[in-house]
């Protein structure tokens, strides 16, 4: 029913509003004919009388001055709506909407931003905050434009960049027989307890994958969503991790450059393939892929 009313609410509302067939359709700039034969199908596919009839004009029925403040109310809603939309892309002023993982939130997304805004100061960001496979989800769903993810994802229905590399690092407890070296081979803390991420963040896999390709597999006996947090859990001698480096120094804890196997994980940023750009979504993604090489320098 709402598909076959919807068109002819603004016709509805017109005639209401001038109580006179020819004057709304000279309004409205619709032949009248059109008009006169749209509110004769409203009145049917209602099954109710919304107009009294008088020659030329027209005066509302007591189900039509009903019907009326409903119909008001949702044109207004449509406008509404259609201003939000077009305020959105507008090229100077509209809106982005970026994801991008919990350990890059403290310093180099605001380093971005604050760069980003050096040339576009009125473009405006919704920001989301998750692990990489639950913003690709949001991707997916088309509530995020762009993303800041790692790994870098490789599916057929995302376009996906690389940025830039972070090195990896093993943090120990400051108390720790290791806290004394600067330098590690993975390897040698095959014996150790580990604290890490949870299962499904892309920092996990990436831990799982290098702990493999240095022969062992981890004994894990903490699993959390944050990195300050495994730090917080590393400072109360819980266990070892590996991790990408911190914003500030964390007391209580030692981080260790591991010098084999190579530990980095990639950053890169994504979008869903296919969809058309906005101005800003497209600006914001030149200068993203711009900083390639020098994003976590930002």
């Amino acid at each position: 029913m709402s598909r076959v009313l919807a068109p002819r609410l603004a016709y509805f509302a017109g005639v209401a509003r001038t109580e006179h067939v020819t004057r709304a359709a000279h309004e409205m700039n619709v032949p009248q004919s059109t008009l006169s034969r749209a509110m004769v199908r409203l009145e049917r596919d209602l099954g109710v009388d919304l107009f009294a009839r008088h020659g030329r004009t027209v005066s509302l029925t007591t189900a039509g001055r009903t019907f009326l403040t409903s119909v008001e109310r949702a044109l207004a809603e449509i406008e509404r709506a259609a201003e939000e939309v077009r305020a959105d892309t507008d090229p100077a002023a509209g809106k982005v909407a970026f994801g991008f993982l919990h350990t890059m939130g403290a310093e180099t997304v605001p380093g971005l931003l604050h760069a980003f805004r050096a040339d576009h100061p009125r473009v405006r960001f919704s920001l989301v905050q998750n692990y990489g496979e639950a913003m690709l989800e949001r991707l997916r769903a088309g509530e995020l434009d762009l993303c800041l993810t790692s790994p870098v994802p490789d599916a057929p229905d995302l376009v996906a960049r690389r940025l830039d590399e972070q090195k990896l690092r093993l943090v120990v407890p400051a108390d720790h027989r290791l806290a004394t070296r600067r330098r590690i081979r993975l390897a040698e803390a095959a014996e150790e307890t580990f604290v890490t991420l949870e299962p499904g963040y892309g920092l996990r896999r990436i831990f799982d994958a290098l702990c493999g390709e240095a022969g062992f597999r981890p004994k894990v006996a903490f699993e959390g969503e944050e990195a300050e947090t495994l730090r917080g859990l590393m400072a109360a001698g819980l266990g070892v991790a590996l991790l990408p480096p911190p914003t500030v120094p964390r007391p209580g804890v030692v981080e260790l450059t591991v010098t084999a196997p190579r530990a980095v994980r990639e950053i890169g940023v994504a979008w869903l393939a296919g969809r058309p750009d906005t101005p800003p979504v497209a600006a914001f993604k030149k200068f993203l892929l711009s900083r390639r090489g020098n994003l976590l320098a930002a």
